[in-house]
């Protein structure tokens, strides 16, 4: 897995304040991304145990809510099984803190993998040009979702956070 950069304090991408983990490889290739240069796989460079070490001591400071999965796309194919394994680590050192996960890909399309049993809130969707929503909290377009995962699963519906 490639990554091009961990926003620390941020307070843009989710609910709070949040670290952000900025992923390489997304196939969506939306026009107007705000974040083209994720799009290569073989962007960024290698998130390795420093780069983790590095995600986990700023999620070690009690003021940041959560982490946040963006790109790029988190659940690029190439990138589901590495991003598993982390959102598993992520749970399991921090439970209390949330995890978002961006994506292109809708909620039906990915309800089912094993990530999804870890993350608390999912923003699914392409972004959609001519849908931008610059008001809107957390999505760049009017077509995403903001879902809460959990709450989404217990009901068998999609409940929007």
């Amino acid at each position: 897995m490639r990554y091009h950069n961990i926003t620390k304090d941020d307070m843009l991408n989710g609910k709070g304040l949040r670290s952000v983990l900025w992923l390489a490889g997304c196939d969506h290739a939306c026009p107007g991304c705000h974040n083209p240069i994720t799009w290569s796989l073989q962007g960024g460079i290698v998130f390795d145990d420093d780069a983790k070490q590095e995600l986990f001591a700023s999620l070690d400071n009690d003021y940041i809510d959560g982490v946040t999965l963006s790109g790029g796309d988190p659940l690029n194919l190439h990138n589901r099984k590495d991003v598993t394994e982390l959102v598993k680590e992520l749970k399991e050192k921090f439970p209390k803190k949330s995890i978002w996960v961006y994506t292109g890909y809708l909620y039906d399309d990915v309800k089912d993998i094993e990530l999804m049993a870890y993350i608390d809130v999912l923003v699914d969707g392409k972004f959609i040009e001519a849908q931008l929503s610059p008001t809107t909290p957390w999505v760049g377009s009017s077509n995403q979702k903001v879902i809460d995962v959990k709450a989404t699963r217990a009901q068998e519906k999609i409940v929007e956070v």
